[in-house]
């Protein structure tokens, strides 16, 4: 294999809606850019079934055709979509060094983070089983498909403070599983709990297993005191102790905040270094959803075209 390295205007680091809409910007712009799939192609939207709030899809989509679709329009530009990681990157200087699990080696004049987040899990084997058929990391996103029916949340700081008075408004009831026997959430986050009526808290409690057919319909729970287990009968059940972004190859070379997010400037996707830029979930620890994620893609794309016109 040559070891001569490559060379290109843009390197994408990471697909999902974020990268990939960062190629189909960066090829349009003639950047011929190389985009690096990374270890989940796609990204979280291709463990999700029904994808319904994404627009343009107005009968909804499974979450991997969406990804698929984004991926064949990206490469309709002529972005080189490649299967693999990077493994190493060299900020020091431009262009910028970066080496890929394919052996690989990339000059690249610009680049484009989009490796996203990762939800945490509780790590139960029934959680595996049912992600997908309800069981979900993300309210928001699928919410709607627990309307009217009776659904659980697992968690106690403030992202399962939010999910579950979002799902409160959907649901008949919402119940809020927490290991300890106060909420680690902001106190008017728990305010907005407690003033909720159809959600029941149920204190120290630990889920032990999500139990159903094809789709949930119960989770046990066990007291952390006595060691009492009871079942809950929901529909849904939702894990919210947390996202935990892909930011460990960045890590002393970028600027980051203390859950490990990309810092980008105000109203851009720029980070500390010139040049690079980061998208989507890896720097959005607020909204988290598909649209913004390929939004903040366009903007990475557009800012990464602006600034290489700079330089000549």
């Amino acid at each position: 294999m040559s070891n001569i390295p490559e060379r290109t205007k843009c390197l994408i680091i990471g697909s999902g809606p974020a990268g990939y809409t960062a190629g189909i910007y960066a090829a349009r712009a003639d950047l011929k850019p190389i985009l690096y799939q990374g270890l989940q192609p796609g990204g979280q939207l291709t463990i999700t079934t029904e994808v319904e709030n994404f627009p343009g899809y107005p009968d909804g989509i499974t979450g991997p055709e969406m990804m698929e679709d984004l991926k064949k329009q990206c490469e309709r530009f002529g972005t080189d979509v490649r299967w693999g990681i990077v493994t190493e990157v060299d900020f020091s200087e431009r262009p910028y060094r970066v080496k890929a699990d394919d052996g690989k080696e990339i000059l690249a004049e610009t680049v484009i983070i989009s490796t996203g987040a990762t939800a945490k899990w509780l790590g139960l084997e029934s959680e595996k089983k049912f992600n997908g058929y309800g069981v979900s990391a993300c309210a928001t996103c699928d919410g709607f498909f627990y309307r009217g029916k009776e659904v659980a949340v697992v968690g106690g700081g403030d992202t399962a403070a939010e999910e579950a008075t979002y799902l409160a408004n959907l649901c008949s009831k919402v119940y809020l599983i927490h290991r300890r026997d106060e909420l680690r959430a902001s106190k008017a986050m728990q305010h907005r709990v407690f003033r909720t009526p159809n959600i029941e808290m149920v204190w120290n409690s630990v889920p032990r297993e999500i139990v159903g057919g094809q789709t949930v319909d119960g989770v046990i729970i066990q007291d952390v005191n006595t060691g009492e287990e009871r079942r809950l009968d929901v529909e849904g059940f939702f894990v919210a102790i947390g996202h935990k972004p892909n930011t460990e190859l960045f890590k002393d070379v970028l600027d980051m905040d203390e859950l490990g997010y990309l810092i980008t400037k105000p109203d851009s996707t720029a980070t500390n270094i010139p040049g690079v830029f980061a998208a989507g979930d890896v720097q959005d620890k607020t909204y988290r959803q598909a649209v913004t994620a390929a939004g903040t893609g366009c903007m990475a794309a557009i800012e990464a075209e602006r600034f290489l016109g700079e330089l000549i």
